[in-house]
């Protein structure tokens, strides 16, 4: 289910948020049921910027392909 409150946050802003919450967790100070929440959010915030990350990449791809329709370079750890 989507959170308007992560969904508004900008993709640094997310990713802070959800670095924040690895380090809550990895503290194992957090009882069980704040532990459970929070692992949720982060849950969330991960497949958020999964998507933006996803949306980016086809943005880019776009702007590579060339009047062909193929792309003039390839994306990706082939690439360097």
């Amino acid at each position: 289910m989507p959170d308007p409150a992560t969904d508004a946050l900008s993709f640094e802003a997310a990713l802070r948020r959800l670095e924040g919450i690895v380090e809550r967790l990895e503290s194992g100070e957090l009882a069980l049921e704040e532990a459970l929440a929070v692992f949720e959010e982060g849950v969330g915030l991960s497949r958020g910027l999964g998507a933006q990350l996803e949306s980016a990449e086809r943005r880019v791809e776009q702007l590579l392909r060339d009047g062909t329709g193929t792309t003039t370079r390839p994306l990706g750890p082939e690439a360097e």
